[in-house]
């Protein structure tokens, strides 16, 4: 399946950027060590076949997804080979005291690469999932970073998300949170990071679903008045290995995305999606027809669709990669922009955070509100889109 034609567009993002940087890029990596956590979700993945068909000397990769790991070595087998240099495996979760050992038996790299995070708007839905959500995105974040810094690695790239630019939910929040904990550490070890677009069919998306939906012979459901940019896996890919090698202290990379050409909505991708599978959309008026007519018309070449607004918690009206009060450098990429930033340490709102979340954690007790309320102070202007609809009560 055309990734590319899917989302409205004819050629991949960082083809000239690559191909201008290839020696440089395959030197550095060729002669190189690498440690690539949360490897094995759909940008991790990515980005752990861009290291790995560059011959690094040794490329470690730890996930706590044991499965998406097998199929993460049996898709490199299959399409690369085999590379001289030391390349395994580990199912481990970067919070956990094995994976504290596994550092400290090793942890000789040159790069840490941090692709972990719960990144789905709706683990905001619970008060429990949403401290786990700040645990994998802001704590065990700062917890790498330091092992990092404690052992000498050159150089800690991590994730964050279009969503921390003025935030509107708790995801977006807390890798804005996330930023100021690098910024911190920015002082002792150099850090890059990238902020980019939905990744097109990634695990867990939208987009993954309707090949799920398709599989199980379900209907598709899609907003179709949001309009978001996508990225393909590959380009995620490419995009964090430049930032990670490439980019100087504190930079934050994301590409040159134009709102009139590369723009969709959910359900323009959809209708495209299904085309391309040899199905006409057929539109349903709610649920329960779309159920309904699933048992029916998909044997004539049409397939059921329900495309409604969306008025869920936590969605974002457009994307941004930058703030108004960012300073760019748009002339060093050709499809690359890098947001520049000087040292800002907030210590004493840092240590705040901190001790408030260890305080709700030794009680064993907390709401939704409790944690509100602490991002508010983090982020004072924090625009939280609340609609008490949430995505687990919709189809």
């Amino acid at each position: 399946m055309d990734t590319l034609k899917l989302i409205g567009r004819k050629k991949e993002l960082f083809t000239e950027d690559i191909n201008s940087h290839k020696e440089q890029l395959n030197e550095i990596v060729s002669n190189s060590r690498f440690l690539v956590i949360g490897g094995a979700g759909s940008i991790g993945q990515a980005v752990t076949k861009e290291i790995f068909k560059r011959q690094p000397k040794k490329l470690h990769v730890v996930d706590i997804s044991e499965n998406n790991m097998v199929e993460l070595v049996r898709d490199i087998r299959s399409s690369f080979g085999y590379i001289d240099g030391d390349f395994q495996t580990f199912a481990l979760d970067c919070g956990s005291i094995e994976y504290d050992a596994f550092w400290n038996a090793d942890g000789a790299y040159d790069y840490v690469l941090n692709l972990s995070a719960l990144k789905h708007v709706r683990s905001e839905k619970d008060p429990y999932t949403m401290m786990r959500m700040i645990d994998v995105n802001i704590f065990n974040t700062d917890k790498t970073i330091q092992q990092s810094i404690d052992k000498g690695v050159k150089k800690y790239f991590c994730v964050s998300t279009d969503k921390a630019a003025n935030p509107v939910n708790m995801m977006g929040a807390s890798k804005r949170i996330m930023e100021m904990f690098l910024m911190r550490k920015s002082k002792d070890i150099s850090i890059s990071t990238a902020r980019f677009a939905n990744v097109a069919f990634s695990d867990g998306s939208l987009l993954h679903g309707f090949n799920q939906r398709i599989q199980k012979k379900q209907p598709i459901v899609a907003p179709n008045d949001i309009k978001r940019y996508f990225v393909t896996p590959k380009e995620s890919g490419e995009l964090c290995l430049m930032s990670c090698i490439f980019g100087e202290n504190r930079d934050v990379f994301f590409p040159k995305l134009s709102e009139s050409l590369h723009l969709i909505t959910f359900a323009d991708i959809a209708v495209k999606f299904l085309m391309n599978l040899g199905y006409i959309p057929h539109l349903c008026r709610d649920e329960n027809e779309a159920r309904d007519r699933m048992n029916t018309i998909h044997t004539e070449g049409k397939w059921p669709c329900l495309f409604t607004e969306s008025d869920t918690t936590g969605e974002k009206d457009f994307e941004e990669f930058f703030t108004e009060n960012e300073t760019l450098d748009m002339k060093r990429f050709k499809n690359l922009g890098v947001i520049k930033n000087e040292l800002n340490r907030e210590d004493e709102k840092l240590e705040f955070f901190t001790k408030e979340i260890d305080k709700l954690k030794s009680a064993k007790k907390w709401t939704k509100q409790d944690i509100l309320t602490l991002f508010y102070t983090m982020i004072p202007d924090f625009g939280h889109k609340e609609t008490g609809k949430y995505l687990d009560s919709k189809m």
